[in-house]
């Protein structure tokens, strides 16, 4: 089977596994994709049953036929990973992985409209999405376009960027795109790659739905459950080590009290990583696209099941 995607951090993820899960109860890949992780997790633990969620289902039905000798021990959920959790309270679930980001076969296939020279303009993860890149680029207001290229993209320029694209109006591809962002003087593609990442974080509402998954994932742990997520931006990373720091606390209550109130018996668990895994330069030179990958766990402690 010819593969389209390489996973990033498998190695990393499948070890951080093995040190703390155990081998029973459900696995939950957030992120199905094409299958990488989760064929890695069935091999590695074989009294595990997966439940593989993803909203591409062009990635999942790649995924069904590569996972099809562990029939018996997958179950497929084609929805928002951050809905899907909703539905798997109760379960014992000993692992949880999320990997924030877009396949490589998404990103290189022209048709799905993430890559520069793409002939429209879209970035849907859920092809059956309305919402698109061309509303984003076409529909979004000034203000609306200049902080979306001031947060996600962390744009110096986001003004002179959002004021070009409304001059050029009606814009119908990435390619098109491209070409006006290199007339106004963004030609490297390491400048033009966080502003075609902004539309599609925009357009895909990811760093929302990166903050359900990590509310949802908390309210089906048990005692025990470790959560993994892979991100791919500095602002996805930011929410996961805040998310899990404040996990970790004892005590909540406000910096400024003069004693504990909140009983600081608060503790959801530990940080299982104190920095972030990423790759090796064997791998990003195999994988340049894993270069910008982190990888951060955290392990719930809880002592009854809520």
């Amino acid at each position: 089977m010819d593969i389209p995607h390489i996973p990033v951090l498998l190695n990393e993820t499948i070890n951080l596994y093995k040190n703390h899960m155990q081998d029973k109860g459900y696995f939950v890949d957030c992120t199905l994709g094409f299958g990488g992780h989760s064929e890695a997790i069935l091999e590695n633990f074989p009294n595990i049953k997966l439940i593989g969620i993803d909203q591409d289902k062009e990635a999942m039905e790649f995924a069904k036929k590569r996972l099809a000798k562990y029939a018996n021990r997958v179950e497929f959920i084609n929805k928002r990973a951050s809905e899907a959790l909703k539905d798997l309270k109760g379960l014992d679930i000993s692992g949880i992985l999320a990997d924030i980001g877009v396949s490589s076969y998404q990103l290189d296939n022209k048709e799905r409209g993430f890559t520069f020279d793409a002939d429209t303009l879209d970035m849907r993860m859920n092809k059956e999405q309305k919402f698109s890149a061309y509303d984003v680029v076409n529909f979004y207001d000034r203000n609306q376009l200049e902080e979306l290229f001031k947060k996600y993209a962390e744009e110096k320029h986001y003004r002179k960027i959002a004021d070009v694209i409304i001059k050029n109006r009606p814009i119908k591809s990435n390619r098109e795109l491209s070409d006006i962002l290199h007339k106004a003087g963004i030609k490297d593609k390491k400048r033009l790659a966080p502003i075609f990442q902004a539309i599609r974080i925009e357009v895909n509402d990811e760093l929302k739905e990166l903050e359900k998954i990590l509310k949802n994932a908390k309210n089906v742990s048990k005692n025990g459950t470790i959560l993994g997520i892979i991100t791919f931006h500095s602002l996805e990373d930011r929410i996961v080590k805040n998310q899990f720091k404040e996990w970790a606390k004892k005590c909540i209550c406000p910096p400024d009290s003069f004693k504990c109130e909140c009983g600081g018996n608060n503790q959801q668990g530990i940080i299982l990583t104190k920095k972030p895994i990423t790759p090796t330069k064997e791998e990003i030179k195999q994988n340049p696209r894993s270069r910008s990958a982190k990888l951060r766990a955290f392990k719930f402690l809880k002592e009854k099941n809520e």
